[in-house]
């Protein structure tokens, strides 16, 4: 199996890789027939993603799809992310083996599930009506 040299790189020297602290959204995503697991924290602000840190596990090709996924995701709005299909990834790193593909499906559906949960989050807030504040007594007697 030989990788392009763009997967070599993203896999020897990933990036973004890390956790955020005040994710707007945090998802997990894995492949069960080849123990590939991948974790992303996003942070969004006005439709854009601003900050995008994952964890991963599995192979090389896990690690390059995961890494490049990053780069391709950050500063881009919601709806450019997910335009940000399995093709897009693999052709980003110059290809991937046909054996190895699911990587980018991977890191492709989490995004979009990602992306998902955050819009039904917003939605959800939207619809709850803001809860209305307390009312002190007022004590309407008079000496």
């Amino acid at each position: 199996m030989e990788y392009t040299d763009k997967v070599l790189e993203h896999f020897n020297n990933p990036r973004n890789i890390g956790t955020i602290e005040d994710a707007n959204i945090v998802v997990r995503a894995g492949d069960p027939s080849c123990g590939d697991g991948l974790l992303i924290f996003l942070k969004i602000a006005d439709d854009r993603i601003i900050d995008y840190k994952y964890k991963v596990f599995g192979c090389g090709a896990a690690i390059a799809t995961s890494s490049i996924a990053s780069e391709l995701a950050m500063g881009r709005t919601l709806d450019q992310v997910l335009a940000i299909s399995p093709a897009v990834i693999a052709n980003a790193l110059d290809g991937l083996p046909n054996n190895k593909m699911h990587c980018s499906n991977l890191a492709s559906s989490a995004l979009c599930t990602a992306i998902m949960h955050y819009r039904a989050k917003l939605e959800e807030e939207a619809a709850t009506p803001p809860s209305s504040p307390e009312h002190s007594e007022v004590n309407n007697d008079t000496p």
